[in-house]
């Protein structure tokens, strides 16, 4: 096994999608929503993907805006047309929809709940199971879990200006994660009120 998740940072770049079927249009909509410039080649394009600003460019200009691309989605439903423009981008970063195991990016099932995004990649043995563990894992992420995170993230922010050293900012993260009131607070949804006794803490001496 020689993948490892990484995320890439999409804004401006980019990517050349062949193919504008549905699984086309869904990886559009994704580089799309990263803010990176979206061609798409191939097929049809929905009305919602230009207003994202999705280009249609013909597959006879395919060398060009192969060049032109970061990355290079294939995801034609035209084997031979998939093989020709994977040969055309053996030097680009590239996503096979049809064969995942022979390109260098996989895009991965994923979903956000706020902040917190989450991937599932099943090395291609089962597109299914990705989507029924995706409903599980979104089953047990509550709201409290997400005021957490914020609430961690308002103490780091804290802690950098007031205390020095990791370890010890790291141990005052653990108090403040298992702090019986701040999870009276946030179980009841009460962010504010708990950053606000978070401060409190912090500008209190022990």
């Amino acid at each position: 096994m020689g993948w490892t998740p990484l995320y890439l940072e999409m804004q401006d770049k980019n990517v050349l999608v062949v193919g504008a079927g549905e699984v086309g249009q869904r990886r559009a909509r994704r580089f799309l929503d990263s803010g990176a410039n979206v061609i798409v080649s191939g097929g049809h394009i929905p009305p919602e993907l230009r207003e994202l600003g999705a280009i249609y460019q013909p597959r006879s200009e395919l060398p060009k805006w192969i060049k032109w691309a970061d990355l290079v989605v294939v995801a034609s439903g035209d084997p031979q047309l998939n093989q020709k423009v994977s040969e055309l981008a053996k030097d680009k970063l590239i996503n096979r929809a049809d064969y995942p195991e022979e390109g260098n990016i996989i895009v991965p099932s994923s979903f956000s709940i706020k902040d917190v995004q989450f991937s599932i990649f099943t090395q291609g043995k089962s597109p299914l199971m990705a989507r029924e563990l995706r409903k599980r894992i979104q089953a047990v992420i509550h709201e409290e879990d997400i005021l957490k995170m914020e609430l961690q993230h308002f103490t780091r922010q804290l802690l950098k200006e007031k205390m020095h050293g990791q370890k010890n900012r790291r141990d005052y993260l653990y108090q403040i994660l298992n702090d019986k009131k701040i999870n009276e607070l946030l179980d009841k949804g009460e962010l504010e009120e708990a950053q606000a006794y978070v401060s409190f803490l912090l500008e209190t001496p022990d």
